[in-house]
């Protein structure tokens, strides 16, 4: 392999094809189904699906099958086949599969003057805009790795890319569409994921665990309907009062430590040698990459805690609220309820519908003053951890970083969820992964000012490549 010359193709074809293409894919407001109830009337999640299918089949190699996918009532699955090359006596069913998703989180507030969700900008070499690294550049550069082998004529096995269009709701539609594909995909004996962080910009990051997740609704009622605070106050306690209270037992509000056992599990050694390796090579960029303001200190000073905290271990984020008027509409009125959803990240190996009885059990339990204290739990995802690295894979992954990044690779936990890996992991258990992704420092994914940083994008594409390559030889 000429790494130079791959480098300078996937360069080329990113700047006069993909970043095109990617400024019109932010342009769609296609949310997640979660976020968007009318989703298949909107048509914003066809249009996506369609505007990779024309790219794909612009890009295509040769006996390549492109297919948007339907089953009813589902969101549409992106399903192309790349024949194998070289040596035909390989198993038909061995597969390399290549993932992303096309569906998008909702717009949120914040964005910066002259940005915003559906409105691709280039800045500096980033392209912001919502989607564009979470996760609609997996199509191309993976297709565009494989194209970048071709143009070397470098043998690779047979590859089948899957984009989603359910994964920022979950992926409820994804097992229909693996069970209805099963005997179109076959064995994969690699998994290529493009939907995860990288430390930072300098290296070519590796995700080794994902942390699955457990959602639901809290509620404290305390009166049929509001009263003025200077007659009910005193008399009925707030229903924010008895919701403070009852989340106190299952988080400590002074450390943020989880108070449940059942959400904890033992980190395993070779997952805490990796985070004290990661925290050495990143130090303070571990929680500088977050929009912290003025003043704000992380919840610890070891940077190798912070990234355990964030992988390893249990945490709770209210991420709504429901039955708190704005500010310019609060009047003097004690209000009837307090809703808060709540949004539970759970280390690997944590069952999440223990977990979430759990919850359940330990919230409700001898409501205060009698309250009606409610927590209603959605359908829960658990974590995931990769399987033991194959030497070949080890040894690939160290070469494309020094390639591309001149650095040696990383690897570390992520904190957020993917649920595809833990349903692959299930269903091929000898399967290796890669897992990786360009949502480095600031790049915000499913916040405000979500970028792509595209000299990132080329050399992840050029490491997939060096790497898919590396398994067509392996013994």
């Amino acid at each position: 392999m000429n790494t130079e010359q791959l480098l300078r193709y996937i360069g080329g074809v990113w700047d006069d094809s993909i970043v095109p293409t990617l400024c019109e894919y932010i342009r769609i407001p296609n949310k997640s189904a979660h976020f968007d109830k009318e989703w298949e009337k909107h048509g914003h999640m066809d249009a996506a699906a369609e505007l990779m299918r024309k790219w794909c089949e612009a890009n295509a190699l040769p006996g390549m099958k492109t297919e948007i996918v339907r089953l009813p009532g589902r969101t549409p699955l992106l399903y192309i086949d790349v024949p194998a090359t070289g040596d035909s006596a390989r198993s038909s069913k061995d597969c390399v599969l290549m993932y992303g998703h096309m569906d998008k989180q909702p717009e949120f507030t914040g964005w910066n003057e002259g940005l915003g969700p559906w409105t691709p900008v280039i800045r500096n070499g980033r392209l912001y805009g919502r989607g564009g690294a979470d996760d609609g550049y997996a199509v191309f550069g993976s297709l565009l790795a494989l194209r970048a082998l071709a143009q070397q004529n470098i043998p690779h096995a047979r590859c089948v890319i899957l984009i989603e269009g359910s994964e920022e709701s979950g992926s409820p539609d994804l097992p229909a569409y693996i069970d209805a594909l099963a005997d179109r995909i076959g064995e994969p004996s690699l998994v290529v994921c493009l939907d995860a962080e990288c430390g930072n910009y300098d290296q070519f990051w590796c995700t080794t665990s994902l942390r699955g997740n457990l959602t639901g609704t809290l509620r404290v009622d305390v009166l049929r309907e509001g009263v003025h605070s200077g007659m009910a106050s005193g008399i009925a306690a707030s229903s924010m009062r008895i919701a403070r209270s009852v989340l106190e037992r299952v988080e400590d509000s002074s450390t943020g430590r989880i108070k449940l056992e059942a959400l904890h599990a033992n980190i395993p050694e070779d997952r805490l040698k990796q985070a004290r390796a990661a925290a050495a090579a990143l130090g303070t960029e571990v929680y500088r990459k977050l929009p912290l303001v003025d003043g704000m200190q992380p919840m610890d000073k070891d940077p190798a805690e912070l990234l355990l905290n964030s992988t390893w271990r249990p945490t709770l984020s209210v991420t709504g609220v429901d039955g708190i008027p704005s500010l310019p509409n609060a009047g003097n009125v004690l209000r009837p309820y307090t809703a808060f959803k709540l949004s539970f990240r759970v280390p690997p190996g944590v069952d999440p519908e223990r977990a979430g009885q759990a919850i359940k059990d330990t919230l409700e339990r001898d409501p205060p003053y009698g309250a009606k204290v409610q927590f209603l739990a959605d359908p829960g995802t658990g974590g995931w951890n990769a399987p033991s690295t194959a030497p070949w894979l080890e040894a690939a992954m160290s070469s494309a970083s020094k390639s591309f990044f001149g650095r040696d690779a990383m690897y570390m936990g992520v904190g957020g969820t993917i649920p595809f890996m833990g349903m692959l992991s299930d269903k091929f258990p000898k399967t290796q992964f890669l897992v990786t992704g360009v949502l480095g420092p600031q790049s915000n994914a499913h916040g405000p000012n979500e970028f792509l940083e595209i000299e990132t994008g080329k050399k992840v594409t050029a490491c997939v490549a060096q790497v898919v390559a590396e398994h067509y030889k392996r013994k």
